[in-house]
């Protein structure tokens, strides 16, 4: 097949022809376009674009600054706007200059842009600026991000009553391509009738991406003959009055901007014929969850002429235009409206129709008797709609074929029983994220949340609760305080908000007299939306000079790297501390009188590492490595840093700790855990598989081609920031390079910060095959379950249709950001996949361990995703060409050699058949791989080598006394003897320094290193051996030190004097904690002692219970006193419980 000639570039630069891009894109075309048609009209007109991101618009002004060069070079200054407000003033001003007669240029046609939190804030200056109006060579359009699922917001918004209250038209685009002609629909219809014009960006439109036609050719507007201009016409004008302005709204403005609407008919009928009977009448994105119904329904037009049903699109939904929508109502029984959120067409159409002679009945958001129909909250799917459609089609005929379908949608939409959820891949702070340690707070004290990223410290049991509108964060305390019995609270506060409007809060706080201390996060970028730069100048120093100069009685900087921070010219008085001491500066301002303020600065880790791939940062040559021998699993790492990068390794010990040093970001953080295990490596590089460009796929046979009569629908589940989303786009650019249609909808959210991220992709033959891009529930034709987690959350399953989905499942067990908060969190891999074979049909589902044949065959774990689209497409499960697949990784631009190594490993795989199955397991290894015998076996070995045969004899004589007691009072169970040999083994093989310097030197650890590293390295060790170590001034604990290669000849000395252990000659052994280890192994002994004289069936769960508690007791120094005072108390509640259900044992 020959492909299609295409670049990234086309986007912008292609004058006419096929293009594939996102919604997002196409605005940023939008304004090159409207500059290239004024400069066809002869006009020398300029661009402004302006604004503040927010979803679904958070990409916007990052494409806008990555085409800065090309907006410029057609005449468009992109300006960000600091917040919406101020930028909605500026829109307002770009009218000006055209009428005071000092503009440069003809006129200015501006853009604000802006999501609906955004539109709220900025009423006041929305209002001002529609009544003052537009120029006639300029024009004003908003780009009102409209978030109807709340997906990543507070709350939902719709900016339909908004823009009634002021009087704006709205112009709601269903696709891509509408966006475009939409936006400069709007353009013109701001400058004919001087009103601002409204454009809805929706989710499903502005973050999808589609191949759409595209042309440069001037648009011809027809200029209303039915419309007469008032003198002195309807644009902006100085001078003007309040009166004047809202008389020229009233009985002017909207009557121009219906009469342009009608002269260009911006909504038209698409089916209508004299027999028709139910009119379906429609808008925006709804419109193609419409079409979407009617397909399912089998409804084409020649089949709605049958039915008598009849199609209006809107899309001008306000002000409606009258004449058009009576003219389509005319001879109908019923008008069914269907529109999302609040009725605003429905509302119009009834006040428009009402008192006329054989109107048909409007319904939509209730029917003619008021009972409810369509939901005014929430989405509306195509099931629904399509359910109405049917029911409303039924009611007026017998038709057993509409029948069939309906009944069809009705058991979709009612859904399968299926398993609930087990666990949620839950969004969290990246990997080095300066939150993780920033948003901590004291024990005793209360934070707020804040608006952007730090958001998510509300369910991270951190002692925050509640939130604000952005720029208010803190001012509820305002309210509270008074009324509280609390003196004080902390709240977050990220930069961007802070650049945005924060600094009112806090003049407000100040003013009002409160106990509050900000914590002003700074992480040089505005991290949420996607790594913007502030948009001024702004440093800890600014913000020092700007807080102090509002009134805050206490202002410390708190810094990662505190010369740096102290070379930016801070003012006097301002403290300058590291961040390990955050706590005790939290303790010292929580308790001074007024507000106070941490600025604590470092970089976002997300920017960091975009920075170092660049080459604009020094990238560390070092990396953090854990020796699994020597970690406890006790979690102290986790605690300290709360990293996603900080993974469960299962081992024949039980769990413990691994860094994933391909999502490692440096930060480590994790090394400040009270742990020997941590190993610093310096220099070397990871090893990798070698990538090879060409070969194993050469001779790989074609799968079959899949036809495509019908829409094809690919769902991609995985986890954000692991490239899910890019390769749904590489699979958007194959189908587009092979002339197919193709639409991919990105459901993200906050999932860019670890969380479930889905991309939608629907491939047809031609582009005018695809209707919605998002795919209605159960009728996907192949899931890839990238992530199992990601794929058994709610909006990805969803798509899975009972035997008709195939599904492939990566059975990788990737922890969520959670196990950094429950060190004992267990991964369901088994509830997931009851739940996932419960919505497909277990013969539907192949599980394959993708993520590790990704690492044994590429290298890295960044080719799992593209590894098993290599296994779907080898299955032909995938309607695109590898010729298209493999060209489209190389326009991407991005490891292009890996991804195609990746997918022709996949492809191997594939055709290899078992391998696909081979991880029914889920690929662990740990205790769970013991029965009895073996277990003892292995714990008595390893007891030999930690000191001798006679201690280890110690041990199997006394599990196999209890062995002997368990199976004489509780026949046929053996979990009592399970818990003591784990636990047994686990209290004498205590972690001295004699077993610590063992671990190290035994040829493990070296072995894993090498297995890990490549090249020349340089070991560093973080200890605190009880004997040397100094203590903490602060907490009185002990502090860890550095320590070159040079220990490891001593690790080699004191492992070969272990003998030592425990006798006189042990100068180790004389410390309270060596002691206190000693005296727990035989207090371990008396109490199972004490239990199995009274063991019976029916205490016999509190007797396992009690027996595995050692194994809770895990870590160094205080962690591990910590844990034993825990596992102490817990044991005396069971030791009660245990006495209350003891009865005198049977003679033996």
């Amino acid at each position: 097949m020959q492909l299609r000639q295409a670049s990234l570039e086309d986007k912008y630069l292609l004058g006419d022809g096929q293009v594939f891009l996102t919604g997002v894109q196409a605005l940023v075309r939008l304004p090159m376009l409207q500059r290239s048609m004024d400069t066809a009209a002869g006009l020398n007109t300029a661009g402004y674009v302006t604004g503040y991101p927010g979803s679904p618009l958070a990409s916007y002004d990052v494409q806008l600054r990555q085409a800065q060069m090309l907006l410029a070079d057609n005449g468009v200054r992109f300006q960000p706007g600091l917040n919406e407000d101020l930028a909605m003033t500026s829109i307002w001003g770009s009218q000006q200059g055209e009428v005071r007669g000092d503009s440069k240029v003809d006129g200015v046609f501006a853009l604000w842009y802006g999501k609906g939190a955004g539109l709220d804030r900025s009423g006041d200056a929305l209002r001002h600026g529609n009544l003052a109006g537009s120029s006639k060579h300029g024009g004003v359009l908003l780009l009102l991000g409209d978030d109807h699922r709340a997906e990543s917001s507070s709350v939902t918004h719709n900016a339909e009553y908004t823009m009634v209250d002021f009087m704006m038209p709205l112009l709601n685009p269903a696709d891509i391509t509408e966006l475009i002609e939409y936006g400069l629909f709007g353009i013109a219809m701001s400058r004919y009738s001087g009103s601002w014009v409204g454009l809805k960006c929706m989710h499903d439109v502005v973050e999808s991406a589609a191949s759409i036609h595209i042309t440069s050719a001037p648009r011809q507007w027809q200029i209303p003959g039915d419309f007469e201009v008032p003198p002195g016409g309807l644009g902006l004008r100085y001078p003007d009055t309040p009166l004047a302005q809202e008389a020229r709204l009233h009985h002017f403005k909207i009557d121009a901007v219906r009469a342009f609407a009608r002269a260009n008919r911006i909504d038209r009928p698409v089916w209508k014929q004299p027999s028709s009977r139910l009119g379906i009448v429609t808008t925006g994105k709804t419109y193609l969850d419409v079409l979407e119904a009617l397909d399912d329904l089998g409804i084409t037009e020649e089949r709605a002429n049958e039915l008598g049903l009849a199609m209006y699109k809107v899309g001008m939904p306000y002000p409606l235009e009258p004449q058009g929508a009576r003219a389509f109502c005319e001879g109908l029984e019923t008008a069914f409206v269907v529109e999302e959120k609040r009725s605003l067409i429905e509302a119009q159409l009834k006040d428009l129709l009402f008192n006329s002679p054989d109107a048909p009945a409007v319904i939509g958001k209730t029917d003619e008797e008021g009972r409810a129909i369509l939901p005014s909250s929430g989405v509306l799917s195509s099931n629904q709609i399509g359910i109405w459609i049917g029911r409303l089609l039924m009611a007026q005929c017998d038709d057993a074929q509409l029948h069939g379908k309906l009944r069809m949608l009705e058991d979709r939409e009612a859904g399968k029983v299926i398993p609930l959820a087990p666990m949620d891949r839950r969004p969290s702070f990246c990997s080095g994220c300066p939150h993780n340690r920033s948003t901590v707070v004291p024990e005793g004290s209360r934070g707020g949340a804040g608006t952007g990223c730090n958001y998510m410290v509300m369910w991270m049991d951190r002692g925050s609760v509640g939130y604000t509108q952005m720029g208010a964060d803190g001012v509820n305390w305002i309210g509270e305080a008074p009324f509280s019995n609390r003196d004080h609270v902390f709240q977050n506060l990220g930069d961007g908000t802070y650049t945005h409007s924060g600094l009112l809060a806090i003049r407000a706080t100040v003013a009002a007299g409160v106990n509050i201390t900000y914590k002003i996060l700074f992480n040089g970028v505005v991290a949420m939306t996607g790594g913007q730069p502030h948009d001024f100048e702004l440093t800890p120093a600014v913000i020092a000079r700007q807080v102090l100069a509002e009134g805050a009685r206490k202002v410390i900087v708190v810094a990662e790297d505190t010369s740096r921070t102290r070379h930016e010219g801070m003012p006097e008085g301002v403290d300058i501390r590291h961040r390990d001491e955050l706590d005790q500066v939290q303790r010292q301002l929580r308790e001074i009188k007024g507000v106070t303020v941490i600025i604590y600065d470092q970089m976002c880790a997300t920017e960091k590492r975009r920075l170092r791939k660049r080459g604009q940062l020094a990238d560390p040559p070092k990396r953090a490595f854990i020796n699994h021998l020597v970690c406890e699993g006790c979690g102290d790492c986790s605690a300290k840093s709360s990293c996603v990068s900080v993974l469960p390794r299962e081992t024949a010990f039980g769990r413990k700790r691994e860094i994933d040093q391909y999502s490692c970001n440096k930060d480590f953080s994790c090394t400040d855990g009270f742990c020997p295990s941590f190993v610093t490596v310096h220099g070397g590089e990871l090893r990798k598989a070698d990538v090879v460009e060409n070969g194993v796929a050469v001779h790989l046979p074609r799968p079959p081609q899949l036809p495509l009569d019908r829409p094809y629908n690919i769902v991609l589940a995985g986890v954000g920031g692991t490239g899910v989303i890019t390769l749904a786009a590489v699979l958007g650019m194959a189908a587009h390079l092979e002339g197919k249609g193709c639409a991919i909808l990105d459901m993200m959210g906050l999932a860019q910060k670890g969380g479930a991220v889905t991309s939608h992709l629907r491939v047809a033959a031609a582009p005018s095959d695809v209707r919605a891009a998002r795919i209605p529930a159960g009728t996907a034709d192949v899931v890839l379950g990238c992530d199992i987690l990601a794929l058994a959350s709610h909006e990805p399953i969803s798509t899975i249709g009972y035997d008709r989905t195939v599904v492939l499942v990566n059975t990788n067990e990737a922890m969520p950001g959670d196990f950094a908060r429950n060190r004992d969190l267990s991964f369901p891999g088994q509830a997931l996949r009851k739940r996932i074979e419960a919505a497909s049909g277990q013969a539907n589902v192949t599980y394959v361990d993708a993520t590790r044949q990704a690492m044994q065959s590429v290298g890295d774990t960044i080719g799992t995703n593209t590894y098993m689209l290599g296994i779907a497409y080898q299955r032909g499960l995938i309607p695109i060409s590898e010729e298209a697949i493999e060209r489209a990784f190389e326009i991407n631009g991005v490891g292009v050699a890996l991804n195609k190594a990746a997918f022709r490993a996949g492809r191997v795989a594939a055709l290899s058949g078992p391998a696909e199955h081979a991880a029914e397991a889920g690929g662990r290894t740990g205790v769970d791989e013991f029965d009895l015998p073996a277990l003892i076996s292995h714990r008595e070995s390893f007891l030999t080598d930690y000191q001798d045969g006679s201690y280890a004899a110690r041990y199997r004589d006394f599990v196999d006394e209890v062995r002997r007691v368990e199976q004489s009072r509780a026949p046929g169970s053996t979990e009592l003897a399970f818990a003591v040999a784990e636990s047994l083994a686990k209290l004498m093989s205590y972690k001295d320094e004699y077993e610590v310097a063992r671990l190290y030197t035994g040829g493990e650890f070296e072995q894993d290193l090498k297995s890990r590293f490549a090249g020349s390295y340089r070991l560093e060790f973080s200890l605190a051996p009880p004997i040397f170590a100094r203590r903490d001034r602060t907490t009185g604990e002990l502090k860890k030190q550095s320590y070159g290669p040079w220990i490891f000849s001593v690790f080699k000395v004191l492992a070969r004097l272990r003998r030592l252990r425990g006798t006189m000659f042990d100068p180790f052994g004389h410390s309270a904690e060596r002691r206190g280890e000693r005296a727990l192994i035989e207090e371990y002994r008396q109490t199972i002692a004490h239990l199995l004289k009274d063991l019976a069936p029916a205490n016999h769960a509190t007797a396992v219970a009690i027996a595995s508690l050692p194994k809770g007791i895990r870590g160094y120094g205080h962690i591990k006193e910590k844990a034993i005072r825990e596992a102490r108390d817990k044991q005396a509640q069971l030791l009660e419980e245990y006495r209350g259900t003891a009865y005198p044992a049977a003679a033996e």
